[in-house]
């Protein structure tokens, strides 16, 4: 099939419109932010399989980031092709949405740091994931575009699986993905989420904390005291020494800037659900770096280490920027 490139511009980012049965690209220097619509095992293998092949035969590094039992089936079909490429697994890599973005970054820096054309595969959305988890795997899908908008051209295929899914996830892949690939065929979104739209600050609304929750006022001579609260907290919801070391640290972490940046104040709040113990820290403050938390801090700069940090150590961390102010959520897993 003979290729071709057609340019045009939306929002910030260039895409190449196509619609057209599965066969090459030419992408040049764009992003190709696409998701695969599949159903079952059998079909993840099939399409995934055809992608991963080709870039093969393209001479383009390969990274499929997905579950261990879908990584196991597509390692199988391709066979003694599997040596060629990179894998890893979703559970631990995408455990928090959040750390996804960097990955990616670490993959690119590693394997194209000349440009050169790579490929991937992730799949961070499955049936199991939690509500959420959920939402936050979707912010992280509309964020990949914000954060390649300007990358050396590569392409991202996202598997979303139509059998396991609901409608109304199907749907907002639509809006996180320009490109969508189903029943053989390439096509763009009609309903594509445009960059600037993308990059605002995320105002979904949060499940407010149960009844009877007690608030604890931040203040800069007790943070010692906020210490001790949130480890005996931890202790007492099952997690052991070191996650509760790590949950320690991100509270204090994010206490300590919103004393410095949130207006001179702030608040926590700790409940726990039957999976997790959670920390809500607000203040009045706004976080406008749609970005914040995903980008590895320079060494160099004495700011954003703060969210980046919280990251690394939290099992799942929802930020939500309102005209009245932030609300960074940490979730850490109790003890099974």
């Amino acid at each position: 099939m003979s290729r071709r490139t057609l340019s045009s511009s939306r929002g910030n980012m260039k895409i190449a419109p196509d619609t057209t049965a599965h066969g090459g690209f030419d992408l040049g220097d764009d992003f190709r932010h696409e998701a695969l619509f599949y159903g079952g095992l059998d079909g993840f293998v099939e399409g995934t399989g055809m992608f991963v092949r080709e870039g093969l035969e393209a001479g383009e590094p390969t990274l499929v980031v997905a579950g261990a039992h879908k990584l196991a089936a597509l390692r199988a079909d391709l066979g003694r092709d599997a040596d060629l490429v990179q894998f890893a697994d979703m559970g631990e890599v995408g455990l928090n949405p959040a750390r996804i973005i960097p990955a990616w970054m670490d993959f690119l820096a590693q394997n194209a740091p000349d440009g050169r054309r790579v490929r991937g595969i992730g799949e961070p959305i499955w049936a199991e994931r939690s509500p959420d988890e959920l939402v936050e795997c979707q912010r992280h899908e509309t964020l990949l575009n914000v954060a390649f908008a300007d990358s050396p051209g590569w392409w991202l295929l996202c598997p979303y699986d139509v059998g396991e899914l609901p409608s109304h996830v199907l749907d907002e892949a639509h809006r996180s993905h320009p490109y969508v690939w189903q029943r053989g065929r390439h096509t763009t979104s009609p309903t594509y989420r445009d960059l600037e739209t993308a990059a605002r600050p995320f105002d979904v609304s949060l499940p407010p904390p149960p009844p009877g929750v007690q608030m604890i006022i931040l203040d800069v001579e007790d943070l010692h005291q906020i210490r001790r609260i949130v480890a005996r907290a931890a202790r007492t919801h099952g997690l052991d020494a070191g996650r509760t070391a790590d949950l320690v640290l991100s509270v204090n972490e994010l206490a300590g800037n919103s004393l410095r940046h949130g207006g001179g104040s702030g608040s926590l709040r700790i409940w726990s659900n039957d999976r997790m113990l959670i920390c809500d820290i607000e203040d009045a403050g706004h976080i406008d770096k749609p970005l914040a938390g995903r980008e590895r801090p320079s060494t160099d700069r004495e700011n954003g280490f703060g969210l980046w940090l919280v990251n690394q150590l939290c099992d799942l961390v929802q930020v939500r920027t309102y005209r009245t102010g932030t609300v960074v959520r940490l979730h850490m897993a109790r003890a099974a």
